[in-house]
């Protein structure tokens, strides 16, 4: 990009930024000195705007970035993310949301511990939820490193980490001073804007296969340098039986995640009824399927537009394909349209970045003040105040972000998010369903079935190609890996569940029929509901 056209993407790119923040900032004055304020907005969000939100929080750098650029390197096989992603919101629909809307006040601990013993739950599911957080938290800070260092006209190390420092300072701001009820509407316009920009890419690449899908496959195969085999089954995750496995464990990973997503299950408590967190859910179906199903265009159309070749260069997962397809669609380098298109697609994955990130660690604070906080406060001290804990926490949190998202660079976003799926389907959602739906279900089963899945889920990831052994790995100069997978849900998501029910059938407490009764009665009418 020549320096008149990069001086035009970047006022472009900050005036973009600098609008977005200005609007949420002004909705998000007031009074956020309550839990309730801080946490969920009040609980005054309606079903629509809700499910926008979700849609904003959900569809992440990993969505935007990751899948389209998998997509545009491996074919079909980059496709699973998509429908991995999709699929699981039934779960979402059908067993957690209205559930969770009624159980729970602020965060997943409050739902699990509610007719067991709060301190060890909430130690337990609050360092879990931690740990899933700043995963999915790490793959954001990659994204955006990539996106700044590309729109400033190169990939070097110093650039992303300057733009990782800076994505998370506004992250701290905007939690520390907005609260829930910022975030949503930065959630809710970047949804808006991503939806937009998305279908405005989608269509632009169509009109340059003239609307013909087969010309624009065979055009993708054709530059892709693997011929007909980008457009059929097993050019990742094909080949041998350990890349199949490693195909159903991240399949897995994706379809019962989200359900145990600490960031995305705190949602259902911003509005004012469970009716209203299905009718949420149904939404955001709507608006996360419509986005997906042009995600699959944009990969392809990066494919055959930029070339893989040239998106493995620029970024060695991919990650910038979709701003270079933005690039090529708008005329090339050198004019004047594709560096604005360019730059406002730069800009629109950037507020999506600050948007998911603000979400992530609104639910990071949460955990560590509401949960983590509160189980090692002793009996009779003095009580600090729980939002100030949380604001802390914020600083906290973006600098462990920050640290970690510097040593996974140069890892697919997608790649990581699959991994922060894995630990949540391990740990989280085990523990969830069976608080929901066993009457004997014990506060030793809850601990097992956390702890058991999130340490055999962490196990199995130093343990794997992620770590050493490979030349994408963390530590490519070592080799110790000795699980062959690279997303450990496979194994991980069976034991957790096997370590809950283990746990409970070991436990010296019996399981107490009296509360279940109650939580049952309270999760599917919602009396005694917040």
């Amino acid at each position: 990009m020549s320096g008149d056209h990069q001086v035009l993407a970047l006022l472009l790119f900050g005036a973009f930024i600098a609008a977005t923040l200005c609007i949420t900032s002004r909705v998000g004055r007031g009074k956020q000195g309550s839990p309730e304020e801080f946490y969920v907005g009040g609980r005054q969000f309606s079903a629509m705007e809700n499910g926008f939100a979700i849609a904003g929080d959900y569809l992440s750098a990993a969505s935007f970035l990751g899948i389209s650029g998998a997509i545009a390197l491996f074919g079909y096989d980059g496709m699973l993310y998509a429908i991995g992603f999709l699929v699981g919101w039934l779960v979402v629909l059908f067993f957690t949301a209205e559930l969770v809307r009624n159980c729970g006040r602020f965060t997943l601990a409050d739902v699990i511990a509610a007719r067991l013993r709060e301190r060890p739950v909430r130690r337990a599911v609050g360092t879990s939820s931690l740990v899933v957080s700043l995963l999915y938290l790490v793959a954001q800070m990659v994204g955006a490193g990539s996106l700044v260092a590309l729109l400033l006209g190169g990939t070097s190390g110093q650039t992303r980490c300057w733009a990782m420092v800076a994505v998370g300072a506004l992250m701290v701001i905007h939690v520390s001073f907005g609260g829930m009820r910022a975030t949503t509407w930065i959630q809710i316009v970047k949804a808006a804007l991503l939806l937009v920009g998305t279908l405005a890419l989608t269509a632009l690449v169509l009109i340059r296969f003239h609307g013909d899908i087969n010309s624009l496959l065979n055009s993708a195969a054709e530059r892709s340098g693997h011929g007909r085999a980008f457009l059929a089954p097993g050019l990742q995750y094909g080949g041998s039986w350990t890349a199949r496995l490693d195909f159903i464990s991240l399949a897995l990973a994706l379809v019962l995640g989200t359900a145990g997503l600490p960031h995305i299950l705190s949602r259902f408590s911003t509005v004012p009824t469970a009716r209203a967190a299905r009718r949420s859910t149904v939404w955001a179906i709507g608006l996360v399927g419509s986005f997906y199903v042009m995600t699959i265009v944009l990969g392809f159309g990066a494919a055959a537009v930029v070339g893989s070749d040239r998106v493995r260069a620029a970024h060695t997962a991919g990650n910038t394909a979709v701003p270079l397809l933005a690039l090529d669609l708008g005329g090339g380098a050198g004019s004047t349209s594709g560096t604005v298109l360019f730059a406002l697609v730069v800009a629109i994955a950037f507020a999506t970045v600050l948007a998911v990130v603000a979400g992530i660690t609104l639910a990071c604070s949460a955990s560590i003040a509401h949960d983590l906080h509160r189980s090692v406060q002793r009996p009779g001290s003095r009580p600090r105040s729980e939002v100030a804990v949380a604001r802390v926490a914020a600083v906290g949190v973006g600098a462990v972000a920050i640290a970690l998202g510097l040593l996974a660079r140069d890892l697919n976003v997608a790649f990581l998010v699959g991994l922060a799926f894995a630990v949540a389907a391990s740990a989280n959602l085990p523990a969830l369903v069976y608080s929901l739906f066993w009457r004997d279900f014990t506060t030793r089963g809850a601990v097992w079935a956390v702890y058991g899945g999130l340490g055999s889920a962490a196990l199995l990831v130093v343990l794997s190609p992620v770590v050493s052994g490979g030349a994408e790995s963390l530590v490519p100069g070592w080799d110790f890996h000795l699980f062959p997978l690279q997303n450990p849900a496979l194994v991980s998501v069976p034991f957790g569940f096997l370590s809950g029910w283990l746990g409970t059938r070991l436990s010296v407490e019996p399981g107490d029929p009296d509360a279940y009764a109650e939580t049952e009665v309270r999760a599917l009418t919602g009396a005694g509901s917040v």
